[in-house]
C-alpha cells in the first residue's frame, strides 16, 4: 500500500461497494462487516481489494 493511499483513498464506485457487501454477507453468513474486517487481515492483500473492503467497512459502519 502506498503512503499517499493512507491519506487519499481511491474512490470506489458505490455500485461496486453494494455488490461486494452483498457478496460479503453471503460468504460470512450475514455478517458482512465482520467478514470485511476479517478479510482485511489477510496477508498480501492486493491494494485494490483492500480499498474495496475499506469502502465496504465505511459504508456498513455509516448504516
Amino acid at each position: 500500500m502506498s503512503f499517499l493511499s493512507l491519506f487519499f483513498p481511491a474512490s470506489v464506485p458505490a455500485q461496486e461497494v453494494r455488490a461486494e457487501i452483498w457478496r460479503l454477507g453471503s460468504r460470512h453468513r450475514g455478517a458482512a462487516l465482520e467478514g470485511a474486517l476479517d478479510e482485511l487481515k489477510a496477508p498480501d492483500l492486493p491494494v485494490a481489494r483492500a480499498q474495496l473492503l475499506k469502502a465496504c467497512v465505511r459504508k456498513l459502519r455509516a448504516s
